[in-house]
């Protein structure tokens, strides 16, 4: 077993999971740089070491239930557990788009990563959690998930989206159902709204960087045995479902 606490972080080759890897590697965990490019995966490790993290690679495509296994496997011959599970991989589709013109295809595909790729790497991953005397799941969400956010007047969640908001919104469901699973463990399970962030994912036209945007998902895996589960988080605090 690791005598440093554990992380995988899914989608963490660039962008708020690259972040998010580097975050929890400056408070001293060993961090799993999951990327579905394993040469991508290879350039962060490289540079997450550099600035002394202890990282690893792990080649990881969320979408592949033998890459998922596999990459269970290699968590479980290096540390043995996992401390921590950060689910940030995800896709968008276009924006606006409204449903009633959107390509069905692009919806699977959204779905596949956003929502299943999740419960996939959650599932394979629940074995070592259970080993970790802290285990914590951070699932990567958004204002736009939120159905509250979305029919109250005057809010502006940048237009109408058919399929990237609805998976959001279903992976928030999901959360819900894995917290009330997961009652009476000391598995905690929370999911986090990194805020209007400029990636690639948005053609880099959020407002924050990446480094703001990765301070929730740090914090929510981190938090304390007594620590809130089953939840929505940006930096203000809770944001309703």
């Amino acid at each position: 077993m690791s005598e440093k606490a554990v992380a995988l972080v899914t989608g963490a080759n660039k962008g708020i999971g690259y972040e998010i890897a580097a975050g929890l590697g400056e408070l001293g965990w060993s961090v799993g740089v999951g990327a579905r490019d394993e040469q991508r995966g290879k350039d962060a490790v490289a540079r997450l070491r550099a600035a002394g993290a202890d990282a690893f690679g792990v080649p990881l495509d969320v979408t592949d239930d033998e890459s998922v296994t596999a990459a269970a496997h290699l968590i479980e011959e290096r540390a043995g557990r996992l401390d921590a599970l950060v689910n940030n991989a995800g896709i968008a589709g276009g924006w606006p788009e409204a449903p009633a013109t959107v390509d069905l295809e692009t919806v699977r595909r959204l779905v596949e990563t956003n929502v299943i790729g999740v419960i996939r790497v959650t599932n394979a991953l629940l074995p070592l959690l259970r080993r970790s005397a802290h285990p914590r799941i951070v699932n990567q969400s958004s204002h736009v998930g939120s159905l509250t956010l979305q029919t109250a007047p005057g809010v502006d969640l940048g237009g109408i989206s058919g399929a990237y908001a609805p998976t959001k919104t279903y992976l928030n469901a999901v959360t819900i159902q894995y917290a009330k699973e997961l009652s009476g463990t000391n598995i905690l399970i929370n999911n986090a709204c990194p805020g209007y962030v400029a990636t690639d994912l948005n053609g880099f036209s959020g407002t924050q960087t990446p480094e703001q945007g990765a301070a929730i998902a740090i914090r929510l895996a981190t938090l304390p045995d007594d620590g809130p589960t089953g939840q929505l988080f940006d930096d203000s605090g809770v944001v309703p479902w």
